[in-house]
């Protein structure tokens, strides 16, 4: 749910995905009508923590609902900033899922760093 200003609730369909590519990030792509979703890209750990207590500085910081039942994510940008609740519920079993496939720790099994400078150092 998109939180508008006055505290009502917009119903907004959003997609989550995780990939071996790139393991210590989520991608959450929301489906605004447009012909391409509006994607964000942040931390797997910082969803992590803020499903617990509030978690993040600067452009995305998530929290849980004082019920439990909600987490909330605001995302900002230079083009302004938006408010989220996404069901806690879904969002662990979303994150289960990812830790069942590249456990917490084990990110860097996946994730050539050495390759990635390489090719940013060559770029440059």
């Amino acid at each position: 749910m998109l939180v508008v200003p006055q505290h009502a609730t917009v119903p907004l369909v959003a997609s989550l995905f995780y990939s071996g590519d790139d393991p210590y990030a989520v991608r959450m792509a929301f489906h605004v009508g447009t012909d391409e979703p509006v994607e964000w890209i942040f931390a797997r750990d910082l969803l992590a923590h803020g499903m617990a207590a509030p978690a993040g500085e600067g452009d995305v910081k998530v929290w849980p609902s004082s019920d439990g039942d909600t987490l909330n994510l605001v995302l900002s940008s230079p083009f302004g900033q938006a408010h989220f609740e996404v069901p806690t519920a879904a969002m662990a079993t979303f994150l289960r899922r990812t830790y069942d496939a590249i456990p917490a720790g084990h990110e860097g099994d996946f994730f050539d760093i050495s390759g990635e400078l390489d090719g940013l150092l060559w770029q440059a």
